[in-house]
């Protein structure tokens, strides 16, 4: 029999962006919280302090900040027909584990989704007509649009600390932002990176094609900074350690770097490591959750009680969660009907490596965030029927790192060992710049998540099972902004090539985005949506999830910054609507 703690007012499940944020906004709020993540502690000093963390064996390769699929997996499959397999080995997405969670690891680039993403069908229906989307096409509106959200993006892009350039601020179009943008209400909160040599020759190649570059938004500091909760960020120092690493030096932002020092000083706050949360408790009536049930770290099953239960975990986790604790009905893709588990996306992306024979681009000076992008070919841009696909993307220069063992870019047609390969790699490395591409990935009838009835876990529960594959709309997406970034190379007069574009099925074995989303949708239908706009689910109501499975489909640009914004929105609800008279709020 578990064990019982004493009762909290809350408790969160993870404690990586969100669950820190929206522990600091409920104990603010004067509740008592308690946040259980089923990793190890990690702090700046001594987990992520010189040398030890420069090490990219243990951290890019071995992925030391990573979930081992030995303890947390999902099976995936490509569809219904086949049986889905364990994903055995890191690849294709790269959940977080420990405090921090994934925002230990990331790159760091932080932005806001287009205006119209958040509307998507209605923007669809409005200007292209309803028959443009496929029947198996499962397009949703958030719920919430971008004027209510954009007070919550502008406070995330503040205690993050952001550096960039507005290119829309109230209406008025700046120079040297994004012009394409929604509009922001203030500018963001530290300049922009200064920009590596591959980004400057993009942007020049960029303009000289008709586009309008701009640096990217970073979660890099470009100087000194104190966010709101009073914590001090350093300039970066271009290390080339940031994907897949903690930052050594306070200067990527992280919840480590950002909350978690100014949230441990709160004598309303506790949190415990290594507690497995393993279900969602509920009343006998099904309507409101009691608590969680977690194993510690000696595996003992420990329950605590609680008033309010926030899922805070990676995305694929907290739908898990909600399957196996019976919250909401799980979604069928042969009736349509339920909603957990419905509307699973991914990430398109795809890459360009140029190799030029007379420039050294010193790729060792790299910061997670660095470069240059165009948005001329968003989403809000694109002609959706003359194109053929429905979707939108950005694609930038990208100098992130040098790492002799995780980054060798090699021209096409290169050996893949022996003499041939050494040889290439030292005639190219140091001479090549990359492309990338971030675009949308629609939501289908048949793409979504359920309880896998063969593979268990460790503790006996039903592993998440992943169907999904790329479908003709995002493949031939891809393979328009393939040739986009050819053009650069003949623009730049490159000297030689190599590309990775998805052309076929999903390929788990080859990283790619750890960008999964849905399953757990928001929305104002419960019939088509799991949680309601204010991240609350609809059938046991004092349970809320923010975070991306709370996506109907996915944009172009990384979620971070909507996962903050939405995870204030919702702590909003919470203290000044929830609180006081506790229901569902819709």
């Amino acid at each position: 029999m578990a064990r019982t703690q004493k009762k909290v007012d809350a408790v969160i499940v993870g404690l990586g962006w969100v669950g820190s944020v929206m522990a600091m906004e409920l104990t603010a709020a004067g509740l008592d919280v308690v946040a259980l993540e089923r990793g190890p502690d990690r702090k700046t000093v001594p987990t992520f302090a010189y040398p030890k963390i420069a090490d990219e064996l243990r951290y890019a390769v071995r992925y030391e900040l990573m979930q081992r699929p030995a303890d947390s997996t999902v099976t995936i499959r490509h569809n219904t027909g086949q049986t889905a397999l364990p994903y055995r080995r890191l690849g294709s997405f790269l959940p977080g584990t420990g405090v921090g969670g994934a925002g230990a690891h990331w790159n760091g680039l932080l932005w806001r989704p287009n205006a119209e993403e958040l509307r998507l069908k209605s923007y669809i229906d409005e200007r292209f007509g309803a028959d443009i989307i496929p029947d198996d096409m499962t397009i949703q509106d958030f719920g919430v649009d971008y004027d209510e959200l954009e007070p919550y993006f502008d406070r995330f892009e503040k205690i993050v600390g952001v550096s960039g350039k507005a290119g829309n601020l109230n209406g008025a179009i700046m120079d040297g932002g994004n012009p394409f943008e929604a509009p922001r209400a203030s500018e963001y909160p530290m300049p922009p990176l200064e920009q590596t040599y591959d980004a400057v020759l993009f942007a020049e190649a960029a303009r000289n094609l008709g586009y309008h570059p701009f640096p990217k938004p970073a979660a890099n500091a470009s100087q000194v900074y104190t966010n709101p909760y009073g914590m001090q960020l350093g300039p970066c120092n271009y290390c080339g350690f940031c994907e897949r690493f903690g930052c050594l030096n306070y200067s990527k932002s992280s919840p480590q770097t950002c909350v978690l020092d100014a949230l441990y000083q709160r004598q309303n706050f506790e949190y415990r490591t290594n507690a497995t949360v393993l279900k969602v408790e509920l009343a006998p009536d099904g309507k409101t959750a009691t608590g969680v049930t977690y194993a510690d770290a000696k595996g003992e099953e420990v329950f605590q009680p609680a008033d309010l239960v926030i899922l805070a975990a990676f995305q694929l986790n907290n739908v898990h969660l909600m399957l196996l604790s019976g919250i909401g009905p799980p979604y069928d893709p042969a009736t349509g009907a339920g909603a957990v588990g419905r509307n699973y996306a991914y990430q398109m992306t795809g890459a360009t490596s140029l190799f030029f024979k007379n420039i050294d681009f010193n790729p060792f000076v790299g910061a997670g965030a660095n470069g240059v992008a165009f948005a001329d070919l968003a989403l809000s841009q694109m002609d959706f029927a003359k194109n053929g696909f429905i979707g939108g993307g950005y694609q930038s220069s990208q100098q992130t790192n040098g790492q002799p063992i995780h980054h060798l870019p090699l021209p096409d047609g290169t050996p893949a060992w022996g003499a041939g390969w050494k040889k290439a790699v030292g005639e190219h490395y140091g001479h090549s710049m990359d492309i990338v591409l971030q675009s949308t990935n629609m939501p289908y009838r048949d793409a979504y998540l359920d309880l896998d009835p063969t593979y268990r876990d460790p503790f006996g529960r039903p592993l998440l099972r992943m169907t999904f594959d790329w479908r003709p709309n995002e493949l031939k997406q891809a393979q328009f902004f393939k040739e986009k970034a050819a053009e650069f190379g003949r623009e730049m007069g490159a000297d030689a090539s190599s590309s990775f574009y998805p052309d076929g099925h999903y390929d788990t074995r080859v990283y790619q985005s750890t960008h999964t989303v849905g399953g757990a949708i928001m929305g104002t239908d419960r019939q088509t949506s799991a949680i309601n706009r204010y991240l609350q689910s609809w059938d046991v109501h004092n349970v809320f999830a923010p975070g991306a499975n709370a996506f109907p489909q996915n944009f172009e640009y990384n979620p971070t910054g909507m996962i903050g914004a939405l995870t204030l929105w919702a702590a909003r609800a919470i203290r000044e609507d929830y609180l006081a008279n506790p229901r569902p709020l819709m």
